[in-house]
């Protein structure tokens, strides 16, 4: 009989571990923490979350930049955005409007005192969106507020009565309407019934 494997010896090399190369593990030393430069803790607060305004006024998203590290605010760099179906646009770069011959759209507020919100006036049904108030610091980091959800609701009238309001006054009236009708018809059937019941009980 032939030999499968003629003239092999199977031998298993041992894998030993090398422990020297374990135990070179060079320990780290932890840097201590005052000597890092102490980073921007810049808070940037949006309110409200949510904004409600009628075609025509003006609206104020406020946005408060809070850094109490550095008081000094005005190196900032301050952007709003808004998004919505459409997408993204910018409205304000580096401080100032960025969107061409629009002067509705402005930064309202005071940056050296952390104010940076956005003022629009005359909104119209286009201007509704989420806004986004985002800041970059001087060493380049980026701090963005929750943003500010807008609805732009359009009054109808000559005294602005917005379409809710009018829908349920149209209801209301169409309802009293029909139950003077119904009164005005079911009136002089009534009064036969009575007479009918009083010359009944006569009998």
């Amino acid at each position: 009989l032939l030999s499968l494997f003629p003239g092999t010896d199977v031998g298993v090399t041992g894998g030993g571990t090398n422990k020297e190369n374990a135990a070179a593990v060079t320990p780290v030393t932890a840097q201590p923490l005052l000597l890092t430069p102490e980073p921007w803790n810049l808070l940037v607060t949006q309110t409200p979350a949510k904004e409600k305004a009628k075609e025509g006024e003006t609206v104020v998203l406020n946005c408060h930049l809070n850094s109490p590290q550095h008081p000094s605010l005005t190196n900032m760099m301050v952007k709003w955005y808004k998004e919505d179906e459409k997408g993204q646009m910018d409205l304000l770069e580096k401080n100032v409007t960025s969107l061409p011959n629009n002067s509705r759209i402005s930064m309202s507020g005071d940056l050296s005192q952390g104010d940076v919100s956005l003022i629009i006036l005359n909104v119209t049904t286009s201007d509704h969106g989420i806004y986004f108030c985002e800041v970059t610091l001087p060493d380049g980091k980026v701090v963005t507020g929750d943003g500010t959800k807008l609805r732009i609701r359009r009054p109808l009238g000559l005294f602005g009565i917005e379409e809710s309001i009018g829908t349920i006054i149209g209801v209301v009236a169409a309802g009293i309407g029909g139950i003077v009708v119904l009164i005005v018809v079911l009136t002089p059937q009534l009064r036969r019934c009575i007479l009918c019941m009083r010359q009944e009980s006569r009998q």
